[in-house]
């Protein structure tokens, strides 16, 4: 049997959004949610192409106040530390030295979930109930239709509430105009 290293096991309370950044030998792309350490699973090759269709989809046409941004933690609150897959932030929080871990939720404008296997009910339920709570006001989930192209579900935040509801699901093409105005072709993963 292997012993566990002493940083797995959390401290009373659980995990901070600050102690990621100080944890020695935590996994890549590991995650906090409610205070636990979510490891991540390989990614499958679908969860790569959406990935990266839809960020070269967005910094095709990203405004210049705005970032793309891959794989980077969104601190929520004292517990909680996801890491959507993709976000668009406020380029007023990408520092000179770009030595940023993670940002807050106030910088973010969209978040985006490719949704995989090991993380369906973090996708769907979890994730967007927090970015809701924490007031980002757009959220987009990538999920694979049959065969290999991917079905965008895009959310808009209803402030009253701080809940998502849904204003549109795209199959072959991805065209809204918030937060800013794209266009992807969606049928272009094929070429990937």
């Amino acid at each position: 049997m292997t012993a566990v290293p002493d940083w797995l096991i959390p401290p009373e309370g659980g995990f901070t959004a600050d102690d990621l950044d100080h944890m020695p030998g935590l996994p890549p792309h590991t995650e906090l949610i409610d205070g636990s350490l979510v490891f991540m699973s390989p990614q499958k090759y679908f969860h790569m192409l959406a990935v990266d269709l839809i960020a070269q989809g967005l910094r095709a046409t990203v405004p210049g106040h705005l970032r793309v941004l891959r794989e980077m933690s969104v601190i929520l609150g004292k517990r909680d530390r996801p890491e959507p897959d993709i976000s668009v932030v406020r380029a007023e929080a990408v520092t000179e030295d770009a030595d940023e871990t993670g940002y807050q939720a106030s910088d973010v404008v969209l978040a985006v979930e490719v949704v995989s296997p090991d993380s369906v009910e973090r996708d769907r339920d979890t994730k967007p109930r927090k970015y809701g709570q924490a007031g980002i006001p757009h959220f987009w989930r990538v999920e694979k239709s049959e065969g290999r192209r991917p079905v965008v579900y895009v959310f808009e935040l209803d402030p009253a509430t701080r809940t998502y509801v849904v204003t549109g699901i795209h199959h072959d093409r991805l065209k809204v105009g918030v937060p800013f105005a794209v266009d992807i072709d969606l049928t272009e993963i094929d070429q990937l």
